[in-house]
């Protein structure tokens, strides 16, 4: 008996030991200190990123109305030319020899009509003397008005023949920069020939034309009579853009009209902006991003970019700590980037706790060591 207690004591020694050792080599971790940002409501401006292609505010064909040997060309090509300068000089000697005839046809008839009104007068105390007859007093009345008429032909002739004359000078029809020349000196040109001769550009303002989905204009609209948007100002929305080299344009525009219909192949609303561009930087064509100031959100949330994460289809969702201090993930709804936040349009609210650094390190229901971070909300 005394045997069988010395071989049970020193195994029972062994065990509690290594139990100690066990409860000692697991002991209780600390909360994982994790930094956040507690959400708070503020206004911030709306904005909708589109892609969009500069217009020329104005553009005109130059085009000859008379034929003829081109003679001069009178521009440089790419400078700017001011409406009414003149660009190009046909030969006008066939168009002056015109003016003379139609000048010289318009004196012969002031002639003839001298003629026939004096013939006229001289009827008219003879008839009450019945020294001509009343046939021969009409034939004279009828000759002054014919005479009357002639003038009045040969003077449209000369009208004709001096506008003729002077479209002899091709002018720029409207300011702005002029392009390459297509003919040269020597060159014949036809009257109201198809092809143009130059093209000049007005270039200050010019048109940003951007394609607006109509389930954007949708909400839009929608988002505006519910009061969650509201309009400052004039009511007109102010567009920047920035452009393909990813800088941003320094002058803002006004939007100046939306179409009244949807195309139907894309389901998209064109959109057109005016934009200043005293530097002549835009030119016609050119590929932008504009942006559209669609109105104020007076209670809007928002939420660093990188506190949001993804989950395996894509949707976004977040790690809000709660009164507890224990995490667990939260999925949410945004719209569109604003800075370097999202805006939030679901399963936040102000006074939320999110977590924006050590996300990596947390798991559903852990308890961590919140510090906040909390910076003023960005106004848009």
């Amino acid at each position: 008996m005394m045997h069988y207690s010395r071989v049970v004591a020193p195994a029972a020694l062994i065990l509690a030991l290594a139990a100690c050792q066990r409860h000692a080599a697991s002991p209780k971790l600390p909360p994982q200190p994790v930094k956040v940002v507690t959400l708070k409501t503020a206004p911030v401006e709306i904005h909708t990123t589109l892609p969009g292609r500069t217009e020329a505010f104005e553009i005109a064909q130059v085009r000859p109305q008379v034929s003829g040997v081109i003679q001069q060309r009178l521009f440089v090509e790419g400078t700017d030319v001011q409406a009414g300068q003149q660009l190009y000089q046909i030969d006008p000697r066939i168009y002056q020899a015109a003016v003379d005839s139609a000048q010289g046809q318009l004196l012969h008839a002031q002639g003839s009509e001298v003629t026939a009104r004096a013939k006229l007068n001289r009827y008219g105390p003879l008839l009450k003397a019945h020294a001509v007859s009343q046939q021969e007093y009409d034939d004279a009345l009828a000759a002054e008005r014919a005479a009357q008429g002639d003038i009045l032909t040969a003077r449209g002739q000369l009208e004709r023949a001096t506008v003729d004359l002077g479209y002899t000078h091709m002018n720029a029809p409207i300011t702005g920069r002029i392009g390459r020349s297509i003919l040269t000196v020597g060159a014949l040109v036809t009257a109201n020939q198809t092809n143009n001769v130059a093209i000049v550009t007005r270039l200050d303002p010019i048109y940003v034309d951007v394609n607006l989905p109509a389930t954007e204009l949708l909400r839009f609209k929608r988002e505006l009579a519910q009061g969650r948007l509201t309009r400052a100002g004039d009511n007109a929305a102010a567009i920047t853009i920035s452009l393909e080299d990813g800088t941003t344009y320094e002058h803002s525009g006004r939007m100046e009209f939306s179409e009244v219909n949807v195309d139907e192949s894309t389901a998209t609303v064109v959109v057109r902006a005016v934009m200043p561009n005293p530097d002549r930087l835009l030119l016609p064509g050119m590929y932008v991003h504009a942006q559209l100031a669609e109105g104020t959100d007076p209670t809007a949330l928002l939420v660093p970019q990188q506190a949001v994460q993804r989950n395996s289809h894509g949707d976004p969702q977040v790690w809000v700590v709660d009164a507890d201090n224990k995490v667990n993930l939260r999925a949410i709804t945004v719209s569109q980037a604003i800075g370097t936040d999202w805006l939030v349009t679901g399963g936040l609210k102000g006074g939320d706790r999110v977590v924006v650094e050590g996300l990596q390190k947390i798991h559903p229901g852990d308890t961590v060591a919140p510090a906040d971070v909390s910076a003023p909300p960005q106004a848009g």
